[in-house]
């Protein structure tokens, strides 16, 4: 039986960069005989214009029903006035909280071709190679109450709520820990637990699951100074461990180490590594339609899916091994540009990984 593969394009750039990731998925799907069938529909604003709502019903069906969803942006101006509750970045929400996928892994590696990329110098960042892993269904974009109210005063006063349970603490910090157990054994948890009772919870909990990793070097870490140290002196990381919120603002940060966030993918897992699939970057609607987009943060969520939910290292190595090549031969898309290099668009960079998959 085939392996089924959800493609959900989304908006902006979203349709762009991943018809380029399909092209590479697919000749992976024939080099190394991986017998998987791809099926697409639309989330997002693109939901939104078909169906009325960020995430139909049989879209999320279709998700559940997959074995693995692969995810280009969702969002844009032409939906940021409508209802709060129906916009785009409602639908991201849902379909991550409907599948369970509680873990977000972000890798931020620093292609040697690209130090001078990076607006660090190249000595700080040359050789970097950190994985944040974030929680990605609770914390404060799922907690309750929420809203605005009117004070007696008459202002307004608007509340979100950061509740994290010891059981999604524990679980988040098992995959960090077994994360940092086969690579450089060193795990950064980051909180603001001087300030915070979820932090202060999320410490204790990690501190617990700890002992059973005597392998691994735990330490801890507030995180306006984790956001220092990124910048300061990155390599210091190894896995980093964060909630929701420090995940998504730290891992942006460390994307600008590695030259830009078009070249960073994620992957978000379920219990089972049954996982959704995405670069770290948005929908770029300032850009959308000129083939301009970096595409290889896509192209690189396809390997890391090759990897994680499917088991195949060798058709993920081949792709990330392309994407080396055509970096060494000085293809660039505008974000990464540099004197000397050849500048090419989003078809461009995608025919180039492609032939260079071809070749190996």
């Amino acid at each position: 039986m085939s392996k089924q593969i959800l493609i959900l394009p989304g908006d902006g750039i979203g349709p762009e960069i991943m018809a380029e990731a399909v092209k590479v998925l697919r000749l992976a799907n024939d080099k190394f005989r991986l017998g998987f069938e791809l099926t697409e529909d639309v989330i997002g604003g693109a939901a939104i214009d078909r169906h009325g709502v960020p995430l139909a019903d049989e879209t999320l069906a279709r998700a559940q029903a997959a074995d693995a969803v692969l995810l280009g942006a969702v969002g844009g101006p032409k939906w940021d006035k409508i209802e709060r509750d129906i916009r785009p970045e409602r639908g991201l929400l849902k379909i991550r909280s409907a599948l369970g996928l509680f873990a977000n892994l972000r890798p931020a590696t620093l292609y040697p071709q690209l130090a001078s990329a990076s607006t660090l110098k190249p000595e700080v960042v040359s050789g970097l190679d950190i994985l944040i892993v974030r929680e990605l269904t609770g914390g404060i974009y799922f907690g309750a109450p929420r809203g605005q109210r009117q004070l007696d005063n008459g202002e307004r006063q608007a509340f979100d709520t950061l509740p994290y349970s010891e059981g999604e603490i524990r679980r988040i910090a098992r995959v960090g820990f077994d994360m940092a157990r086969v690579r450089n054994r060193k795990l950064c948890s980051v909180d603001k637990a001087n300030v915070l009772a979820s932090s202060q919870l999320w410490r204790e909990v990690v501190e617990e699951v700890a002992r059973d990793y005597p392998e691994v070097e735990l330490s801890h870490m507030y995180v306006d100074n984790a956001a220092m140290q990124l910048v300061r002196a990155p390599k210091q990381f190894d896995v980093i461990v964060t909630d929701n919120m420090f995940g998504d603002i730290l891992s942006d940060q460390a994307s600008m180490l590695t030259g830009s966030i078009g070249m960073l993918p994620s992957a978000s897992l379920d219990a089972n590594n049954k996982g959704m699939y995405e670069p770290c970057h948005g929908s770029a609607p300032d850009i959308a339609g000129q083939g301009v987009a970096n595409p290889l943060a896509t192209i690189l969520s396809v390997a890391m899916m090759l990897r994680y939910s499917f088991e195949q290292a060798a058709a993920a190595g081949a792709i990330e091994q392309a994407v080396s090549q055509v970096l060494d031969q000085g293809l660039r898309t505008g974000d990464i540009a540099a004197p000397g290099c050849t500048r090419v668009g989003t078809q461009g960079m995608g025919d180039a990984v492609v032939a260079a998959l071809s070749a190996l």
